[in-house]
């Protein structure tokens, strides 16, 4: 595997002072927004009952079972707050469920062939979600009464896997879209990526920022489908706010077509008008379509040539944190690396490469999201052969420790069934707990390390059946990514069943919930 650390901008500090700087909602035991907080920290300081000393108790209280046997793998990241549970199911059913027993409280019915991805946030009485047609809704936490819906975008195929963040009356969103996977004969691309500011009270726009100018046609495809440039730069993940300064901070993708507009950028906005206050691109050039990587596309249909095409996207939620008193900004990469920008300015801190950057490499480098407890950056790689956990100083972004995904992965438990599907690379987003760092993978193992060594504590197999609380069968399969673990008020809450290692069932995809 290829290492370096590359420093930009700031000499090695030393006895650094770390805080997390995470606001109010730090101080609950619940969880109840994809990143826990405002800044971003995935880690729940308030969680004193799982430990270094308890997490080998961890036991299987219930299971909640999917009904659609084959669907694409659950996605929505639980939210947890008063008691309750709350997520997307693969079956166009949003749920809430009770924390401790998994019994229904009640249930909401999107629209046919519609489905939840992105994780919900609870707030002011009201969660709020995005789905796979572009829609945001609010509804009632305690009956599950649809309060509004706003459409973020009418582009054909626009999704909504950000998942939205709450703060001063408002829920903040991006919207991106899956208009760059079209065949052939569909004319590409006129999506724009965008994040919004949406009254939380009423469902109405206040503010939108796009990341690329309105795409023009430019000619035609091969096919004759018309070609339309720049486009895309799609917002996939939650933004992290600084509450301080009233700053959002968020990562956009790769250009579908074109070459323009705040691609792989980290955007820094003003949260009560949008503007930008600065924004670090972080690749020369990115253009990427699905059918760039479709051996039986022919030529001129991927829009940059053979073996350039990268889709290298910001996919990845910011970590704010703050070190020596400098407030910093960190975010993972899909082509490996995690940057470090002053927070306040843009300037480039520290860089850290942790895989091997590979073209078409969205696959290959860090997905989802991160994690800081006020020590330590914890920092999972997909493909990284194999996938690795690591924990860095946040300083520095020198390497304190990594852990492979476990050797034994894919030959052991439900997996070794499927030598040709598994592989050992971590999906999800890292989340911690005071001694404790949550990782699950492909292999179907969700896994809990030692916060200070990197050793692995704890390991449940997910491949294996499940009876459902709501009385239907489930099975396990890779741990989903789109999200990580919760972990809330003394339990452990993991989707499993991810698309990415399609391991064959005839049962519906599962959510697990672990307690002592």
């Amino acid at each position: 595997m290829s290492r370096r650390f590359v420093a930009a901008g700031l000499a090695v500090l030393c006895a650094a002072t770390l805080t997390a700087g995470t606001g109010s909602a730090s101080a609950s035991g619940d969880w109840p927004t994809w990143t826990k907080d405002l800044r971003g920290s995935r880690f729940n300081g308030s969680e004193h009952r799982i430990t270094t000393e308890t997490v080998g108790n961890l036991k299987l209280k219930w299971a909640f079972s999917y009904p659609t046997p084959g669907a694409p793998g659950p996605h929505s990241q639980p939210a947890v707050a008063d008691g309750a549970v709350f997520f997307g199911g693969s079956d166009s059913y949003f749920y809430s469920v009770d924390a401790k027993s998994g019994a229904k409280r009640w249930t909401f019915a999107l629209p046919p062939n519609d489905m939840v991805q992105d994780g919900a946030a609870v707030a002011a009485g009201r969660v709020y979600f995005g789905d796979t047609q572009g829609t945001v809704r609010a509804l009632d936490q305690r009956t599950g009464r649809l309060l509004w819906q706003f459409r973020t975008d009418t582009t054909p195929l626009s999704v909504v896997t950000s998942s939205p963040i709450f703060f001063e009356g408002h829920i903040f969103v991006g919207t991106s879209s899956g208009q760059n996977t079209a065949d052939q004969n569909t004319a590409c691309c006129t999506f724009r990526g965008h994040v919004d500011s949406i009254d939380a009270a009423t469902g109405k726009l206040s503010w939108r920022y796009y990341t690329v100018p309105p795409p023009q046609q430019v000619g035609t495809w091969p096919s004759g489908a018309a070609r339309f440039e720049p486009s895309g730069a799609g917002v996939w993940s939650s933004p992290v706010i600084d509450q301080r300064t009233h700053t959002l901070y968020v990562g956009t993708g790769q250009n579908y077509t074109g070459h323009g507009g705040d691609f792989d950028t980290l955007l820094a906005l003003n949260t009560a008008s949008g503007k930008v206050r600065w924004k670090q691109q972080v690749t020369p050039d990115d253009t990427w379509r699905s059918l760039c990587n479709d051996p039986k596309s022919t030529d001129g249909y991927c829009p940059v040539p053979k073996n350039t095409q990268l889709d290298w996207d910001l996919g990845a939620t910011p970590n704010l944190f703050t070190v020596n008193g400098r407030d910093l900004v960190g975010i993972g990469q899909k082509a490996g690396i995690y940057h470090v920008f002053d927070a306040h300015t843009g300037q480039v801190v520290w860089r850290r490469l942790l895989s091997t950057p590979m073209p078409n490499g969205g696959l290959s480098g860090i997905q989802w999201g991160t994690s800081f407890d006020g020590q330590r950056l914890y920092i999972a790689t997909m493909m990284n052969e194999p996938g690795t956990l690591y924990a860095l100083d946040p300083t520095t972004g020198a390497e304190l420790w990594h852990t492979p995904n476990p050797a034994d992965g894919c030959t052991t438990g439900g997996a070794a069934q499927y030598p040709d599907l598994c592989t050992p690379s971590l999906i999800p987003a890292v989340t911690t707990s005071p001694g404790l760092v949550y990782e699950g993978s492909a292999d179907g193992k969700m896994r809990v390390f030692d916060s200070a060594t990197g050793k692995v504590v704890w390991t449940y197999d997910t491949i294996r059946d499940f009876d459902g609380v709501n009385g239907l069968p489930g099975r396990g399969g890779a741990i989903s990514g789109g999200g990580g673990a919760v972990v809330a008020d003394g339990m452990v809450y993991v989707q499993t069943g991810y698309w990415m290692a399609p391991y064959p069932s005839d049962r519906g995809h599962v959510l697990l919930a672990f307690g002592l």
